[in-house]
């Protein structure tokens, strides 16, 4: 008999639709009961790709014992916390007040009112080392809310009166300058793995947001050494397990310090910041490598994250036949039955392959010498090394693909699909590839027929439904998407769109009083605390995504108001900036735009032809991360047409003598027009 999730269109939320717990969804229904009865809440907030969720789950969730005491005991409310990313931040800041850390499965204990008292993460069925079994645990909790009321109250008031101070920043009305960006690299330099690459020991997490910002201080010529961190960086996960050596895309994080065994979960949003970091080292150093890399990335989001629709789907699972990782490892004898025994000992020898393996027996593929060495060792030429992998892995993959696969979680999120749109315009403007730029135009128009209504965003879809209004975070990374692809392709239609959905964002979620965007908007449930993320984490936060489209926007369309509100959060997470470089990377490059005078490029010509093309081709073959582009068609093609705001950039701009025409100005000086790339790349670097 399945329980009320049953009804729910969230993958996780029907996987636990069979449970014996008489699960809620969070809404009034459960709310309602627990004022009625009396009962605390139980909420358990996870996500579908989550492995220690799916233990929990088995655990506890399935047993009948288990399960008894928490429906007579509790009103059990079940959230998946992709769909849900305020009440996921408003309650994992109260385990992590009371516990000192969080994390996911996240199981927190309410008042009817909604106020935590008490909460973790993953519990076990039975007592384990120093962790109390979960039925012990209910039983105490039950017993303290029934018998302790005075104590459970003066720990929710507690609690209550502390949250949501980590988004509270003091306004500062000072200047600005790269001062904080040499300070915030030389904290991020002294935490750096010089041998390993990344930040930090194991776990350790890609963090792509930190190697962009550093990509950017050597781009402008402030240290050598910030590259030199970036490229052993981006080498050692391209070769290590965390990368899906056969599949392409990366993992969610490795376990270790030296990137060999990651946690199985694939997450949309990893790969899109991945495919962009990547994109931009090829951008400036030209190899191959990292070409590879970002097309291999994308193709398999094409592949086996795309909806027909055009949506980008979330996640896969870490686990298949509930073994994490045994879609993706292989033993020798595997290898040598697809490949033959000369190949299958060559190539299983090139990714790492042993008979001992270094995983659980078996073998996560890596590349633990880099094929010029590998073939030296081995007496090949690094040619024939490069043909055998290049006939090898399509097999291999192509047996792979008949093992049972992990879980994909097929909703589609607003805000990842924006940072995956982002990189599918950037890649396929950058790399020439019109594929790229088709799936892009694809996922715009499914982001604005069928996740967009009446101007308003929905965070979620599948299946038919969107739902759930959008949030801060969807707002900005969906109009930095639009934004992305509109400076891939001069459709004016998207650049409309990433106005509308900015000056939407800015309605909803602007608060004049501190100075900042809050993460839910006026549309959306109050909670006890109004959660606003200050944080880059796994992804960047929804405030620091809104600074850098309203930054661009205001260079574009010229209205002050854009750039005054950008720059307000700026100045008052300068001291997070130097402080946490490392929680406030995309914060940084938002600032470096805000400081480093970007350029304003407008080409005038038809972007389909030759000539504009190759404009084009200069303008988006290099790396220029403080830039805006806009485009028009040809002469006489440059008037508003009635739409609400103006293009001062495109502004009495035509071509020169017939010719396709560029333009480029910084800090209120422009350079003659050029007709010419090598003319157009000599203003570019200069």
């Amino acid at each position: 008999m399945p329980n009320r999730l049953i009804k729910e269109t969230s993958p996780y939320l029907l996987q636990h639709a069979h449970n014996p717990v008489d699960w809620y969804p969070w809404g009034e229904e459960a709310l309602a009961r627990s004022i009625e009865e009396d009962k605390p809440i139980l909420l358990s907030i996870g996500y579908s790709a989550c492995h220690w969720c799916h233990v929990m789950e088995r655990e506890s969730f399935e047993d009948e014992a288990i399960a008894s005491l928490m429906n007579a005991n509790f009103v059990n409310v079940k959230v998946d916390r992709e769909e849900r990313p305020d009440l996921d931040a408003v309650y994992m800041e109260a385990v992590q007040m009371l516990t000192g850390s969080g994390g996911w499965p996240m199981t927190v204990f309410l008042t009817p009112e909604g106020k935590p008292f008490y909460g973790g993460t993953y519990f076990p069925p039975t007592d384990r080392m120093n962790m109390p079994g979960f039925p012990r645990l209910l039983l105490a909790v039950t017993e303290a809310y029934r018998t302790n009321r005075g104590e459970v109250e003066r720990v929710t008031n507690q609690l209550t009166e502390q949250m949501g101070r980590s988004g509270q920043v003091t306004p500062s009305s000072g200047l600005l300058s790269a001062d904080v960006l040499h300070e915030a690299y030389s904290r991020l330099a002294a935490n750096f793995d010089y041998q390993n690459g990344g930040f930090g020991a194991a776990p350790k997490f890609p963090q792509p947001m930190t190697p962009e910002f550093l990509l950017r201080y050597y781009h402008h010529g402030y240290s050598p050494r910030a590259l030199e961190m970036v490229e052993m960086t981006l080498e050692k996960m391209a070769y290590g397990g965390m990368y899906d050596q056969l599949g392409g895309g990366f993992h969610r994080y490795s376990t270790d310090a030296f990137w060999l065994v990651p946690h199985f979960e694939k997450m949309l949003y990893d790969n899109a910041l991945l495919a962009r970091l990547y994109l931009h080292a090829w951008q400036i150093t030209g190899r191959d490598l990292y070409r590879r890399i970002v097309e291999e990335t994308l193709d398999y989001v094409l592949r086996e994250m795309t909806d027909p629709s055009g949506g980008f789907y979330s996640a896969q699972d870490a686990d298949s036949e509930e073994v994490e990782g045994k879609f993706f490892v292989w033993m020798p004898d595997e290898i040598r039955e697809v490949l033959g025994e000369a190949d299958g000992n060559m190539l299983g020898g090139f990714y790492g392959v042993t008979d001992a393996g270094n995983f659980e027996g078996a073998n996560i593929l890596n590349i633990p010498q880099g094929p010029e060495a590998f073939a030296l060792e081995h007496g090949i030429e690094e040619r024939d090394l490069v043909a055998l992998i290049s006939r090898g892995r399509p097999r291999l993959l192509d047996v792979r693909e008949r093992r049972i696969h992990p879980f994909r979680d097929d909703k589609v999120i607003a805000s990842w699909n924006g940072l995956m749109l982002r990189a599918f315009a950037e890649a396929g403007a950058a790399l020439k590839r019109a594929d790229y730029l088709m799936a892009a135009e694809a996922n715009a128009r499914f982001l604005h027929e069928a996740m967009t209504v009446d101007g308003s965003l929905l965070r979620t879809y599948r299946e038919g439904q969107a739902k759930i209004p959008g949030y801060l975070e969807d707002y900005a990374c969906v109009s930095d998407g639009y934004l992305a692809l509109y400076e891939a392709t001069f459709e004016r239609d998207w650049l409309d769109r990433a106005v509308a959905l900015a000056n939407r964002m800015v309605d909803l979620f602007w608060d004049e009083g501190v100075g900042g965007f809050y993460d839910t908007g006026s549309e959306h449930e109050i909670l006890v605390t109004r959660p606003r993320d200050v944080f880059d984490n796994a992804q960047p936060c929804g405030g620091s995504v809104a600074s850098e489209v309203l930054l661009k926007l205001a260079l574009i369309t010229g209205d002050e108001d854009y750039n005054l509100k950008a720059s307000r959060p700026l100045r008052a997470l300068s001291r997070l900036m130097t402080q946490a470089p490392g929680g406030a990377a995309y914060w940084l490059g938002v600032l470096d735009f805000y400081v480093s005078l970007p350029k304003e490029i407008a080409i005038i010509g038809d972007p389909a032809g030759a000539e504009a093309g190759a404009l084009l081709d200069a303008v988006h073959g290099r790396y220029l991360p403080n830039k805006v582009v806009v485009g028009s068609a040809g002469d006489g093609e440059n008037a508003d047409n009635g739409r609400p705001y103006e293009m001062p950039l495109l502004a009495e701009r035509g071509m020169v003598d017939g010719k396709p025409t560029a333009y480029v100005c910084q800090n209120y000086v422009c350079q003659l027009p050029v007709t010419d790339p090598q003319g157009l790349a000599e203003q570019l670097d200069s």
